[in-house]
């Protein structure tokens, strides 16, 4: 994968990318999509299995079910979330592979919110809980960030080695001081109190959470767009030595792009726990700090296409479960189809920029 960040001069150019999937056409996208289902589709023939009877059993199942469309609704929402906190560092040049860590530690951080503050006014409880999940996603990018500026440590490396220790610190406590003393020696904590729940809607577990990514897009959407420091974020990734000449503090907004994207991350880890679990465990997040890293450049990064690139995702790993339960394919086929997905989109994106 080429880590090399290239932006665009201008923010008309970001606005008018929307027709665009990651930077092409929407036909090459298409085309890209089209290729990896008929790739997909030989895979299963091998397996022994009717490719066409098997994706219209999952087209049933993902999209043609209310139960289904709940499901893809769900993934997206923390899926959106990561996604966005790898696209606003990139904005300013930097490459944020630590969604997965940054996500672990804001669920801990807005579960600690659950176990030892007791609000008052139980309306408080999940703004607090949003606040700790930005704060500890955050505090955990920060630490990226100052090596990178203090040490010289590459922050693709320092994040990636971060999500260990994250997951790790999120494994000590619930196999340890927070697990529940009567959850049968199951590493659960206790389960969250109901102001500390998201409501469900209309009986799924698709949940009002969905408000975070929404709300988040626009407000970075806005930032990136409309303000002077959008604009010098933007100039940072674009050429840092030309925004350096400029007297644009480049170490510092680079860290705040940084910061900002881990706040993201935290607060997706506290609409799992708050949203799907209601209690802190081993694996909540289900890799989606990474699939939202992969569903960023999906998107080129563009805000504007993180929404379509998230539900292309969504379906996807959807559909990996419907067709281990329809057609006794492996769970991992959905995984499978995503990185089809993006190996030909990305591919046809680079001969695209190939010179004739």
């Amino acid at each position: 994968m080429n880590f090399r960040l290239k932006l665009p001069d201008s923010a008309p150019s970001l606005q008018a990318a929307g027709p665009a999937l990651a930077g092409l056409p929407a036909a090459r996208a298409v085309l890209g999509v089209a290729l990896a289902l008929a790739i997909f589709g030989v895979f299963i023939l091998a397996s022994g299995r009717d490719p066409l009877d098997a994706l219209q059993g999952a087209w049933r199942g993902v999209i043609g079910s209310p139960f289904g469309l709940s499901e893809v609704g769900v993934t997206m929402i923390p899926l959106v979330l990561t996604a966005l906190a790898t696209a606003i560092p990139a904005r300013a040049g930097l490459v944020n592979v630590g969604g997965e860590g940054q996500l672990h530690t804001g669920a801990l951080a807005a579960t600690g919110i659950v176990l030892y503050f007791h609000v008052g006014a139980p309306a408080l409880m999940l703004p607090l809980m949003a606040l700790a999940g930005c704060a500890g996603g955050g505090l955990w990018a920060a630490a990226a960030a100052l090596l990178r500026r203090w040490r010289g440590v590459n922050e693709v490396i320092s994040t990636l080695l971060a999500n260990y220790i994250a997951i790790l610190l999120v494994n000590m406590l619930v196999f340890g001081p927070w697990k529940n003393p009567d959850g049968l020696g199951y590493p659960y904590t206790i389960p969250f109190d109901a102001a500390a729940i998201l409501p469900a809607i209309a009986g799924t577990r698709f949940h009002w959470g969905a408000l975070a990514p929404v709300l988040a897009l626009i407000v970075c959407y806005v930032i990136l767009t409309r303000t002077v420091w959008g604009f010098k974020m933007r100039a940072v990734g674009g050429n840092p030595e030309a925004a350096r000449r400029r007297g644009i503090a480049v170490d510092r907004y680079a860290a705040a792009a940084m910061i900002a994207g881990g706040a993201l991350a935290g607060l997706a880890g506290m609409v799992e726990v708050a949203g799907i679990h209601h209690d802190l465990r081993p694996g909540i997040s289900a890799n989606l700090g990474y699939l939202g890293l992969l569903a960023s450049w999906l998107a080129g990064h563009n805000l504007l296409v993180i929404i379509p690139a998230c539900f292309l995702m969504a379906v996807f790993l959807v559909t990996g479960d419907v067709l281990q339960l329809t057609a006794g394919l492996p769970s991992a086929a959905g995984m499978a189809l995503i990185g089809l997905v993006l190996f030909l989109v990305l591919g046809l994106r680079r001969l695209e920029r190939r010179p004739l």
